[in-house]
């Protein structure tokens, strides 16, 4: 590989990884969603409500795509709106039971994918790959 196709190849990686999760929906029955919506809904149903702010904070996407995405979860029935307890006037986006249900797929889904993902790399390399991704990840 060459140093300058270093980019080229993280973007291969994202589709690959991409596909593996839309197999993987269509495998467990998971009709309708995307691998992005899968995103905010780990999101919500693994750290709780959010509000959109914080889900575009820990997916890194601006908060328009998270707007549509959440109009999409909320249309499906996997995500509510909820006011803030102690703030009415903040919204946050909340984890349906029927998002809730799916909580045993996404694990399944997300084991396969790391275990895949990470077949042959030593705990050792898989720290380097990811301070390295990470700094790449921070320049841009």
């Amino acid at each position: 590989m060459q140093k300058d196709q270093i980019i080229f190849l993280v973007g291969r990686i994202q589709y690959k990884a991409s596909q593996f999760l839309t197999k993987a929906l269509r495998t467990h029955h998971i009709h309708g969603l995307a691998p992005s919506h899968g995103e905010i809904l780990g999101a919500v149903m693994f750290r709780g409500p959010l509000s959109m702010t914080q889900i575009a904070r820990i997916i890194d996407k601006d908060k328009s795509t998270v707007t549509a995405l959440v109009k999409k979860l909320i249309h499906l029935g996997y995500v509510e709106k909820r006011k803030h307890d102690a703030d009415s006037r903040v919204i946050l986006i909340a984890a349906t039971g029927k998002a809730e249900a799916l909580r045993p797929d996404f694990i399944a889904i997300a084991r396969e994918l790391r275990g895949i993902s990470y077949r042959g790399l030593s705990d050792e390399e898989r720290e380097t790959l990811f301070r390295l991704l990470t700094k790449l990840n921070d320049n841009l």
